[in-house]
């Protein structure tokens, strides 16, 4: 069963505080991406993924790639639906305690939604990241797109791990959440 979606206290920083620097594209040098075809509108995609609970599903639920494990996902009062908005996702991966902190950085509905990692992310296999979906209308349907620019981790174990196996989590990210978006609208 997947666990509860808690909702953090406010937090003082917003995508305008010091603390909250972009990073260049080149320091994200890595690149994955997943699509698919839906039979809605760009319009219903967008209301639907709009939803970060809905897209981090897939890492509040115990699997293989996060080491038979899963991560807690704690979000604040804009819920991950408005610029600066904060996504908190902390847990254990194979008994190593991981976390991370994301901020909305680019919302313009129902086409684009771009969030990215603040501080130090505490992960296994990849660095900081940008992630986001595009979503293109194609006549009555729409084309759903999610994609992950990454680094690997800068030191240590992390770093050989990310060499090893970062582009396969990306993927697997990726694809989950599309897969995700897909079974929902095929359920309807």
């Amino acid at each position: 069963m997947a666990n509860p979606v808690q909702i953090m206290s406010p937090l003082q920083d917003t995508a305008t505080s010091p603390q909250f620097l972009a990073r260049p594209v080149s320091a994200l040098s890595r690149h994955c991406e997943s699509s698919a075809l839906l039979s809605v509108s760009a319009d219903e995609t967008f209301a639907y993924v709009d939803d970060h609970t809905r897209l981090s599903s897939h890492m509040r639920k115990s699997s293989l790639m996060m080491g038979g494990t899963r991560m807690d996902v704690e979000i604040d009062g804009g819920r991950g639906q408005y610029l600066g908005s904060r996504i908190r996702l902390t847990g254990r991966v194979l008994g190593v305690r991981v976390s991370v902190e994301e901020i909305v950085t680019v919302r313009d509905s129902p086409r684009i939604k771009v969030w990215e990692t603040t501080d130090s992310p505490r992960l296994l296999v990849i660095g900081h990241y940008r992630m986001g979906f595009e979503i293109t209308p194609q006549s009555s349907d729409s084309q759903f797109r999610v994609f992950i620019d990454y680094a690997l981790p800068e030191t240590g174990l992390a770093h050989w791990l990310g060499h090893l196996l970062g582009r396969t989590y990306a993927k697997w990210c990726t694809q989950q959440m599309v897969d995700d978006v897909v079974a929902h609208f095929a359920s309807r």
